[in-house]
């Protein structure tokens, strides 16, 4: 991902990156390249382990064509933002969606079963104890995405990139593949409404960004971390409205969700960085600029409130529960994160005039 926030300069507050341009080729870079082969076999050797929690419950993965661009989700009680997702995805050209549903209670996985382009699968094993989902998927991807594009999303993620109302993922991965490009990054870029963000409506199928019309388009914060060559972006709404008094403990907004994927690769800590760690150099540090999109996270829908009391109570999103419990506290006192630094949404043109995604050389 290249964004102004890489590009030093535009983001007042960024933290130094240092000298990246090359690889660590000595002893110790050799060690760690060691450790991290290690790492990485440790992680598929896990979802091996815990293919065994997952139960099908529409397995239609025969359907697919060599070529299909492929979607994987791990969710739960997400029945209400489906239609639009799904809609979403498949107008961006997505082929076939592998899903992991975590024990739904209102309708999700007889929705998702009636879908002809859905495999699903069904556990009631712990999210946090997999690895926040990540075990299931990366059996799933593992088994079913070696060879394909695939495209990596939470339930409340929106990917946008250039052009992609009138270009499908198809043609941007085609470019990819041309240029050597085997990953694709995203900065995070939270949504919310101008009011509480209890009030207002929103149906099944409806346009979340209809609702949640506005971000922060400034506040972000970067860093390159050099054991795994990935970025580390925190800044937005959430840090801004949560976090002010401890800003490096933020939620992580850089993701890479969209890989060609080979069996012996692994996502380490959500989409937020992968190994084999070249995989992780969606930047350029170097005066260029690399595509980049943007997933516009639609946490803050009505219904949020109820959700975050019978999360915080579940316990099973966050390593640390103790550190979030104020988190969660805040999203239930029903807050306002509009305020009058707000950016009112208008598309993915603004996105990249404002240094959040870029086209990079795909004119």
């Amino acid at each position: 991902m290249e964004t102004a926030a890489v590009r030093q300069g535009r983001q007042p507050h960024a933290f130094p990156i240092g000298d990246l341009s090359k690889p660590d080729r000595g002893p110790s870079g050799a060690w760690r390249a060691f450790q991290l082969r290690l790492r990485r076999r440790g992680l598929l050797w896990r979802a091996l382990r815990r293919r065994g929690q997952l139960a099908p419950v529409a397995d239609r993965s025969a359907a697919i064509a060599r070529g299909d661009i492929l979607c994987f989700m791990c969710l739960r009680n997400e029945a209400a933002r489906l239609p639009f997702l799904l809609a979403h995805n498949r107008r961006l050209g997505v082929r076939h969606f592998l899903i992991v549903d975590n024990a739904s209670t209102d309708g999700t996985a007889a929705l998702l079963a009636d879908q002809p382009d859905v495999s699903l699968w069904r556990t009631a094993a712990s999210y946090k104890a997999s690895r926040f989902g990540m075990d299931w998927l990366t059996w799933l991807m593992l088994r079913h995405g070696h060879g394909h594009w695939c495209l990596t999303l939470d339930a409340d993620e929106v990917l946008i990139y250039p052009y992609w109302q009138t270009r499908p993922l198809a043609a941007l991965t085609e470019w990819l593949d041309r240029q050597g490009q085997a990953s694709f990054g995203a900065l995070t870029v939270d949504m919310y409404p101008e009011g509480p963000v209890s009030q207002g409506s929103h149906a099944p199928g409806d346009d979340p960004i209809d609702h949640l019309k506005w971000f922060d388009g400034g506040n972000y914060q970067v860093q390159v971390q050099p054991r795994m060559r990935n970025l580390w972006i925190q800044g937005g709404a959430r840090a801004r409205a949560f976090f002010s008094g401890q800003p490096r403990r933020a939620p992580t907004l850089n993701k890479t969700p969209l890989v060609r994927w080979h069996w012996r690769y692994a996502y380490v800590n959500s989409t937020h960085t992968l190994l084999p760690p070249h995989l992780n150099e969606v930047y350029d540090l170097e005066g260029g600029e690399l595509t980049s999109g943007v997933l516009l996270h639609t946490k803050f829908l009505p219904g949020i409130v109820d959700r975050s009391a019978e999360e915080k109570a579940r316990g099973e999103h966050f390593g640390d529960g103790a550190q979030y419990a104020a988190y969660y506290d805040r999203l239930t006192a029903d807050p306002v994160l509009h305020c009058s630094a707000s950016t009112r949404y208008t598309g993915w043109r603004q996105m990249e005039a404002l240094g959040l995604m870029s086209r990079g050389g795909w004119i």
